[in-house]
């Protein structure tokens, strides 16, 4: 069951079109890759899904992206509900220059208010288990953030966005900064919380998409080329750009 669509989806900066018509449909509980070449227009669609280019000057939206079957691109939408519905994790970690506790604890503050101590050390604990850091950090609450390993502030955030109970989370090359061994235990990850969520992930690694997607969508120039099956994308694609990108004749 789709729970985002995009439907004849154009965006522009300025006067200069970043996505020409991009019709896709995101799977629920699923994880989709979005890849192709640099300045292809990958992180500009997944900002879409949640709004995050109204922050840009000059952007204007043409066509619909609907999540749970509402247009979120209406004058209508609230951003504020939106963003707690569909969260993002960037491409390099940004925890808040607060304790492992108070960055956990934000959100749940901005959208609900004042949140009693032991139902906010429940709320703490349980985002921190579904990152699979409790064991680790149970003991350095207190602690700044800023001190933690790069792996180690990418799952705080992840666990900072899962304290609001999303349903969707945009991932934005979330291991590009990371090692390898870091990078596969972020993919261990995000293959378990697919279960309960649905993902969308940027990524310029195709060995990455290939190993954790179930659907791939190949964007070029802004236009998304092609979209299917990550097995079908990979092994058997049907436009001859999709081909040309994966055995690297392109870019």
């Amino acid at each position: 069951m789709a729970k985002i669509v995009t439907q004849d989806l154009k965006l522009w900066y300025g006067n200069f079109q970043a996505l020409k018509s991009v019709n896709a449909s995101f799977e629920a509980q699923m994880i989709t890759a979005i890849i192709g070449p640099s300045g292809c227009g990958k992180s500009t669609l997944l900002r879409v899904l949640n709004r995050m280019n109204d922050l840009t000057e000059g952007v204007r939206t043409e066509g619909q992206v609907l999540v749970d079957g509402n247009n979120i691109l209406g004058d209508g939408a609230d951003l504020v509900t939106l963003r707690k519905k569909v969260g993002m994790v960037f491409q390099r970690p940004n925890p808040f220059p607060l304790s492992i506790y108070e960055n956990i604890a934000f959100g749940e503050r901005i959208h609900t208010g004042r949140v009693k101590r032991d139902v906010m050390d429940e709320i703490v604990e349980r985002g921190l288990k579904s990152v699979l850091l409790w064991d680790e950090l149970k003991d350095k609450l207190k602690s700044s953030a800023m001190s933690l390993s790069l792996e180690q502030k990418q799952r705080l955030c992840i666990a900072r966005l899962i304290a609001v109970k999303p349903d969707v989370l945009l991932m934005d090359e979330p291991c590009s900064t990371l090692d390898p061994q870091a990078t596969a235990r972020i993919e261990e990850l995000m293959y378990e919380l697919k279960r309960d969520y649905t993902i969308i992930i940027v990524t310029h690694s195709m060995q990455q998409a290939a190993r954790i997607s179930d659907d791939t969508g190949f964007m070029l120039l802004g236009e998304l080329v092609e979209f299917g099956k990550t097995k079908d994308i990979f092994t058997a694609p049907k436009d001859k750009r999709t081909e040309d990108y994966i055995t690297g004749r392109y870019g």
